[in-house]
This record gives C-alpha cells, structure tokens and sequence, in this order.
C-alpha cells in the first residue's frame, strides 16, 4: 500500500505559498504515493483545486493530515496543527528554529521528524533543493519593483523634446542571492546601481552586472566569508569604517536596498536614524531584513513609513510570498528535489537514510527528541529545568539551585563541599551540541 503525502493550506495569515505545485504532484504520484492536497492550498498562488486533481492528486480537508506519511509545508507546524499529525510523520518546511526553542521542542514532543529546508548545505548536489537561494532570488526581485511603486518616478533616463528624465540612483547593501537579483533588477530597468558587501568575492559579481562596488578593503574585508559562502559578522571598527563611507553614498540615493542576513542572529543595522534624515524627500528604502530586526533604524515589520524628511522605508513582510505564484513553483520544486533522495525506488516508501549528509544537515527532529546540534543542548537545558526537584531537608521545597543532589546531605556540609565534587545534575537525553555553525 503507498505512503500518503499532505499538503497543507498555510494558517499564516501573511503566507501565500503553498508547499506543491501541479507538476510536483504529477511527479510524487508517479511514484508511487497518494497525494492529498487541502482544499484551497493553492488558491493564493493562483493553483486552484482542479489543477492538482488533473494530474491525480485528491482534494481534501486539514484533518486528512492524520493519515500523512509526509507533509509538505512552506512554514514550520504550529502546536495547535501537531496535534492532528501522525506520530513519526516526515515534515519538510522552512523551520525558522532560532530563537523558537519552544515551536522545536513541540514537534519533538509531537513525534514528528522535522526537516529544517533553510538548513540545505550549499553543495553542487543540493542546489535544485536550496530554498534560500530560490525564495531570496524572487526576494530581490520584488524588493526593486516595490522600491520603484514608492519611489513614483521613473527609472532609467529617457531623453525627451520636453527635457531629460535622469536616472535613478539605487544602492544594494548586500550582494547575497537577493542582492545580486536586485542589482540585475534594477540595472534591467535602467538605474545607475551601486552596491557593497562585506565579502570580497563579491566584488567582481557585480561589476559583471554593470554595477559599481563600494566597500572599505581592508584586511578584515578581504577574510570576511564563511565557508558556507555566506556573510560574516564584522567587528564594530569595521562597521563604523563602513558606515562612515556609506552615509555620504546615501545621502545621495534614490532607492536604498537592504538584505543584509546573518543565520540565527537579529539582521546587523546599516543605515541609522542619521542616514535615512539625510536623503532626499521622495526616496525610499526596502528593508528585506525587516522580519528579523530590519537593517534600516526606523524600519517597522508590515508597514511602509514615511519619515519627517519625507523618505519611505519599506518594511514588507513576506516578500516571496508577494510574488506568490512564482515563488511556490520554485519553492515545491525544492521540496520535491529533497523527498526524492529519500524515496526506495523498489519498495516506494519514504526510507531516511539517517547517514546522508542532506539529512544530518537538515533534521531538526525525529524520534520524539531535537537532535540538530544546534538545538539539542537548548532542548536538553529545558528538559532538566522542567523536572521537578527533589525536597532536601532543611530547605523550603528543593528550589535552591545549591541543594539539587543532595537530599541525603545536611544543607550545611553540602556548602563545605567542593564544586568538582558535587553529585552531577541528571542528564536529559539527546545528543551533544557541537559548534554551531552557519544556517
């Protein structure tokens, strides 16, 4: 009998996207599973029902989730939707785990093996699975044509008998995926574009887009790049060098563009208060950062604002999901690329190889504990504050952090005890965190 794959209508009231697309059910049906697709999944990216019922998938409801093998999603579960998962189900999403050790320990405690998408390790074989790049490219996109919607001018020169037009001037402050994707933008509609990064490598890319570079080249900017290729978190010197350099640069710009990201870390500000006072009424800044923070001081998450000197600064939410319609095609194809590899052939069922170096990367959870290693000290921290502690004589309940262990010890001589010789805390299960590294 084939395994069940269920795709979800998102609850997010900002998400647009839907995990699958018509092709991509096409394709798991042919090997082999039976895929049910929520009514309405796919209406706000303009897929409707009977698109995914055409190539065999079946329309159903959210409680059809119970029976799912593999659920396939844009945005990681809610608590509220973990209790209609089967137990041991396989959940592929985009997770969002830092800072959200609560939302992880759920889907542990729930039995679900979790799959964290944004964790893709950037390698040749990965690439078609790289839901960073996919959704970020779409993200860079969007964020110039938004740029110009606020900017309410046009922007290349045009050269006409009533006069010239000049061109816009647009900064990139980031020359990630969606950097590059807005230079290419911006220059296809023919804007003067400058851009900076803190990573050297960059520095030729986007000359080869017809842009100029703007950096402070000095030896911390030539070692700026971790080896997963993305930004580094630059010391506080560097940032000031730089910020000095930028201020004069943007005082002069039309259309500001910010993507500046570090995994697991709130977005580093680059334009202050200072900088957005000093451009000119009219112009406008995209903070594609605004969800974790903002790079731009003053940003607000889901608003645009307009500022006393009349500049805008954009603070969209969700800007993939702006562009839905594209981005869920990309998104499901990323999905479907992962499944995949974990797909026997013979027997058609979902077998994980637990060793395959996609998989360490990406399981957040599986067998009821959190076992990323990035999380599992975090959630193993949790577990032992959640225990209840033992009554000690002589205290009031066992809630004082200097008697746990020593409840058949007088509280005077466990004091004069030495630290290396106390009985150790009990050890909650769950593997050893290692250095964690980049998203």
């Amino acid at each position: 009998m084939g395994q069940t794959i269920f795709i979800p209508r998102e609850i997010d009231a900002i998400e647009s996207r839907v995990g699958a697309s018509p092709e991509t059910v096409k394709r798991l049906v042919g090997l082999g599973f039976e895929v049910v697709v929520e009514s309405g999944a796919g209406t706000l990216s303009r897929i409707p029902d009977a698109e995914f019922a055409a190539v065999g998938g079946k329309i159903g409801k959210a409680s059809d989730v119970a029976k799912a093998d593999v659920v396939l999603k844009v945005r990681r579960p809610s608590e509220a939707e973990l209790k209609g998962y089967k137990s041991g189900a396989a959940v592929l999403a985009t997770m969002d785990p830092y800072g959200n050790d609560a939302a992880v320990a759920a889907m542990a405690k729930a039995g679900v093996t979790a799959f964290a998408m944004e964790f893709m390790p950037r390698i040749t074989r990965a690439q078609v699975m790289d839901v960073l790049s996919s959704q970020a490219n779409l993200a860079g996109y969007q964020a110039v044509i938004d740029g110009a919607a606020e900017y309410d001018r046009a922007l290349p020169m045009m050269m006409t008998a009533a006069g010239t037009v000049p061109a816009a001037k647009v900064f990139i402050m980031g020359v990630g995926v969606a950097g590059l994707q807005a230079i290419a933008t911006a220059r296809r509609m023919g804007a003067i574009v400058t851009a900076t990064d803190v990573r050297p490598a960059v520095k030729e890319q986007v000359a080869s887009l017809g842009a100029k570079f703007l950096a402070v080249e000095d030896e911390e900017f030539k070692a700026a790049e971790t080896a997963g290729g993305y930004a580094k978190e630059m010391s506080k010197e560097y940032q000031a060098k730089q910020a000095a350099l930028t201020a004069e640069h943007i005082a002069k710009q039309d259309i500001v563009i910010t993507t500046a990201l570090i995994p697991g870390r709130p977005a580093p500000k680059l334009v202050s208060a200072q900088m957005v006072a000093s451009m000119k009424p009219g112009s406008v800044l995209v903070d594609l950062a605004v969800e974790r923070g903002g790079n731009v001081e003053g940003a607000v998450a889901g608003k645009v604002v307009t500022t006393a000197n009349g500049a805008k600064i954009v603070g969209h939410l969700n800007v993939p999901g702006r562009v839905a319609a594209s981005a869920s095609l990309l998104y499901a194809k990323n999905l479907f690329a992962f499944l995949e590899t974990m797909v026997d052939k013979t027997s058609k069922q979902i077998a994980i190889n637990r060793d395959d170096e996609l998989v360490k990367a990406t399981m957040l959870t599986d067998a009821g504990k959190v076992v990323h290693p990035n999380f599992a000290n975090a959630a193993a921290a949790a577990a032992v504050a959640d225990k209840p502690k033992p009554v000690v004589a002589g205290h009031n309940r066992g809630d004082d952090p200097a008697a746990d262990g020593a409840a058949t010890k007088p509280a005077k001589s466990a004091a004069k005890k030495p630290a290396a010789e106390k009985p150790a805390a009990p050890k909650a299960s769950g593997k050893k965190s290692s250095k964690q590294g980049d998203a």
